[in-house]
């Protein structure tokens, strides 16, 4: 059966540091390229939204052979990236209806902590997601957008089983000390998950209720196909 999954996709093209320079993000190729090309493939319908409905700006560090698994790899997310066609023209998250979805995923990057943390509209999807019982698959820095659902200090996600990219992995990419926040340690003390985690920088899930989360890049593959599984 044909399912319709909302991708919540970062619109920031960058991301103050504490010092009040600007680094230049958006969001991780491979967090949006390696799901997207899954469940399409398995005939699944996205649909891409963003605050503003701005056009989804990929972070060029995340192509770089490097950080995509070599010269094929990188060239392989960009293709998949370029055909995308869902991307050049998403909603804007005020005008999504959440009913018209089957399931919800966030790609990560260091975007969202510039913009779905502190977006009202990504607080309340999340909020009602979670609610609905339907999957929400959030990989990365994207469950930053947690810290949007609190209201008056309470977030609905007190108390579930999350992961995310840790404050180790922040330190490897050199960012730890220059971030104005780390995500690991706000979802902890602002929230109020449950935190767990695997080693650095290997694939590793996290599933409570209907919400799956992902530690870091590599963790999407396996979020997907968890998520592909739900929706059978």
């Amino acid at each position: 059966m044909m399912a319709n999954i909302l991708f919540i996709v970062s619109g920031a093209t960058y991301w103050v540091l504490k010092d009040g320079t600007r680094y230049a993000t958006g969001y991780w190729a491979e967090e949006f390229a390696v799901p997207y090309k899954k469940v399409t493939e398995a005939g699944h319908e996205v649909v891409v939204a963003t605050p503003g409905g701005v056009v989804p700006n990929v972070d060029m560090m995340s192509l770089r052979p490097s950080m995509a698994g070599g010269e094929e790899g990188a060239l392989e997310l960009e293709a998949i990236i370029r055909s995308a066609e869902v991307m050049r023209r998403p909603l804007k998250l005020s005008d999504v209806r959440l009913e018209d979805y089957d399931a919800v995923y966030l790609p990560g990057g260091h975007g969202p902590m510039a913009d779905l943390a502190f977006d009202a509209d990504a607080g309340r999807l999340l909020t009602a997601q979670l609610a609905s019982g339907k999957p929400l698959a959030i990989v990365c820095h994207a469950p930053s957008a947690i810290l949007a659902t609190r209201i008056h200090g309470e977030s609905p996600f007190q108390g579930y089983r999350v992961t995310c990219f840790t404050d180790e992995e922040e330190e490897g990419v050199g960012l730890a000390s220059r971030a104005p926040w780390l995500l690991e340690t706000e979802l902890k003390d602002k929230v109020g998950v449950d935190f767990s985690r695997g080693p650095a920088w290997e694939p590793y899930m996290v599933e409570d209720r209907n919400l799956i989360t992902g530690q870091n890049p590599h963790s999407s593959a396996v979020l997907a196909d968890r998520l592909l599984e739900l929706l059978k």
